[in-house]
């Protein structure tokens, strides 16, 4: 009797005061969800609008010129942005090669019991840590340790493998010096606790089910993980991987600090380069004019590029899911 009278009471029609302030809640959080939206395509066009002068200058050629020039054309400047986006486009991709089986795999020796629970707890907020590390500290980092560091491997493989072009050492470049090399280091490590943080999260939400199924019918540890968990896992891991890739390609000051600078396209690894994000970084407190409009033509290509990549990744994340 108890019973029946305290479930009655639980599912007593609610009040209007309380459905008053549900309705207010799902208001506000609507209010919240397209301010996100407005605020997004509020900078979208602002950057677009300053970016129209230097489009009606150069229209779609400034995606493929490879002169950067303020003083050409009697100080009115010659503007392109192809090695920008090249180097944007390589470090990135780059930086996804290192970090991806690192984060993958160190996302599977936290989440698969590999270590006691009481060491994994430690090591997952260690890992997590890096991402609170500020930009301008990780280029400090690289800039006192990782070159000095880079440096003999660099003259290694220079002397060894320098007949090879993305390994050559340009006349006027020193190993250990600013390019592409260390920019992508330090971008994997950027990177490293996105990819590692969502890959595990992904491998934890997994049904327990799956690996005693998987065990059960007499497979390894090791052919559960490559061939049923991940799997399994993968549309999680693929975001990840996607989230990295959006972090690397807007990167500044770490990359500004290493990179070299360099408005140019080269083949190999050790040579200076430049990125879009560290272009607008370096010039646009002291730009004005075409100049500036011209670095808002690259802040809108930044834009494109990272809109293509969150496409990208739903696309990818969607065939997945419904491939499994």
């Amino acid at each position: 009797m108890v019973e029946t009278s305290q479930v009655q009471k639980d599912t007593r029609s609610r009040s209007n005061i309380e459905k008053k302030f549900d309705n207010a809640f799902i208001a506000l959080t609507k209010f919240f969800a397209w301010s996100i939206v407005f605020i997004l395509i509020l900078m979208a066009l602002t950057v677009a609008w300053e970016a129209i002068p230097s489009l009606n200058e150069f229209g779609f050629s400034f995606l493929f010129k490879s002169v950067w020039n303020p003083v050409a054309n009697d100080g009115k400047g010659d503007y392109g942005a192809l090695p920008m986006i090249v180097g944007t486009l390589v470090s990135s991709v780059l930086a996804l090669f290192i970090a991806v089986p690192l984060g993958v795999g160190t996302a599977i020796f936290l989440s698969e019991n590999f270590i006691p629970k009481k060491v994994v707890t430690p090591l997952t907020f260690m890992v997590e840590l890096l991402a609170a590390i500020p930009s301008v500290v990780y280029g400090l980092w690289g800039i006192y340790v990782l070159l000095p560091f880079l440096e003999p491997i660099e003259a290694i493989l220079g002397r060894y493998l320098g007949w090879i072009p993305l390994f050559s050492i340009p006349d006027n470049v020193r190993a250990g010096g600013p390019g592409m090399f260390p920019a992508v280091i330090i971008l994997s490590v950027m990177i490293l606790p996105i990819i590692t943080a969502i890959s595990r999260d992904s491998l934890a939400s997994l049904p327990p089910d799956l690996r005693q199924a998987s065990l059960g019918l007499g497979a390894s540890r090791w052919a559960t993980i490559m061939r049923v968990l991940i799997p399994a896992a993968f549309s999680g891991i693929v975001g990840g991987v996607m989230l990295g890739l959006g972090r690397a390609m807007g990167e500044t000051m770490a990359v500004t600090m290493l990179i070299g600078n360099a408005n140019s396209i080269k083949v190999t690894l050790f040579a200076p380069a430049n990125t879009i994000a560290s272009l607008m970084a370096n010039q646009f407190a002291e730009a004005s004019g075409l100049q500036l409009s011209a670095l808002m033509y690259t802040g809108v290509i930044l834009f494109a590029l990272t809109l293509i990549v969150n496409i990208l990744a739903n696309w990818i994340v969607n065939q997945i899911k419904a491939k499994y």
